[in-house]
């Protein structure tokens, strides 16, 4: 070997070492913080899998720094929250992202959120004669608002056994159990975390669970714009929430400890609550249950909040599942 060639050698070594000794000084670039989008997040229990995976560090895992939830009171907003957010990511209402759907906006339904509104349930007090969906024939019933979730299934319901009801909206769960107190009317609808807290106090008269075929709820959504140039990203957050639905189901009592460091919930309404839930496989782990999608479309068009069916091949996508 000539010396030239000797002394080039050293040098390529003497620079493949300097290069390993400055990248071992130089840290890595961390993950950007961002924030998500969740339906109801610290209210109900949608985001019982989003506060596990960020106390949990499945996020971390995946090379993502979620630091924080972006929420509202549901429907529109929580829609309109996800497009305008710097990451156009979140879990919103079924209902919500097909009306964006039909007024024509960039919407792609990207995994199945909560797959079944079977926790909601009409409630009655204790010495009331009404213990059957039935028996609320010709009586007065509370639902939340019109054209709501509670509006829908309380029309399906009382479309399945033929009976009338005098549909009365109290502006809220609170507002129908404070009618119900009252005497205003015969049953009002709860669901967890509130009926794990009230569930000593009141009869149940029917359970969604019971009554009707399982409708999704919540599906996480993005911008088509958004999935084509971060399909990697949306993979991780992804996964990053089934790890979290997973130890949900596994770890109720972790869970419940951990859900009161991002709810205003005690711990024992919490626990009771994730059992509540576990036992009707609540969360789904992402998977999508088009006949659960399809059962929520056929409620939405009984009320007239859709017309025709959905397409699901041109707004679901199934590719960032793993």
């Amino acid at each position: 070997m000539s010396f030239i060639t000797t002394m080039k050698r050293k040098a390529v070594l003497g620079a493949a070492a300097m290069g390993v000794a400055l990248a071992t000084l130089v840290p890595a670039v961390p993950a950007q913080a961002e924030e998500i989008t969740v339906t109801h997040w610290g209210v109900l229990m949608y985001g019982a899998p989003y506060a596990v995976a960020m106390e949990k560090g499945y996020y971390k895992e995946q090379g993502l720094d979620i630091t924080g939830v972006l929420t509202s009171k549901g429907g529109g907003t929580t829609m309109r929250n996800v497009m305008a957010a710097p990451m156009p990511y979140g879990e919103v209402a079924l209902s919500a992202a097909v009306a964006a759907i039909n007024q024509g906006l960039d919407v792609k339904i990207i995994h199945t959120g909560v797959r079944t509104a079977g926790e909601i349930l009409w409630v009655t007090k204790p010495d009331s004669p009404v213990k059957t969906a039935k028996d609320l024939d010709g009586k007065k019933v509370a639902f939340t608002s019109p054209k709501s979730v509670t509006d829908m299934l309380l029309t399906m319901v009382k479309d399945k056994h033929g009976i009338t009801v005098d549909g009365v909206s109290a502006g809220g769960v609170g507002g129908g159990l404070t009618m119900l107190e009252q005497g205003g009317v015969a049953a009002a609808p709860v669901m967890d975390p509130i009926w794990a807290r009230v569930q000593n106090k009141y009869h149940m008269v029917f359970a969604v669970e019971t009554e009707l075929p399982t409708m999704v709820q919540t599906v996480g959504v993005t911008t088509s714009e958004f999935a084509a140039k971060n399909g990697d990203k949306l993979r991780k957050l992804i996964e990053a929430r089934r790890k979290g639905v997973d130890f949900v189901y596994a770890n109720p009592e972790e869970t419940a400890k951990i859900m009161t460091k991002y709810y205003d919930i005690d711990e024992a309404i919490a626990l009771q609550a994730l059992k509540n839930l576990a036992s009707i496989k609540y969360w789904s782990a992402g998977d999508f249950e088009y006949d659960g999608m399809n059962n929520l479309i056929k409620g939405l068009q009984i009320i007239g909040e859709v017309k025709g069916e959905v397409d699901w091949s041109k707004h679901a996508d199934a590719s960032f599942l793993k």
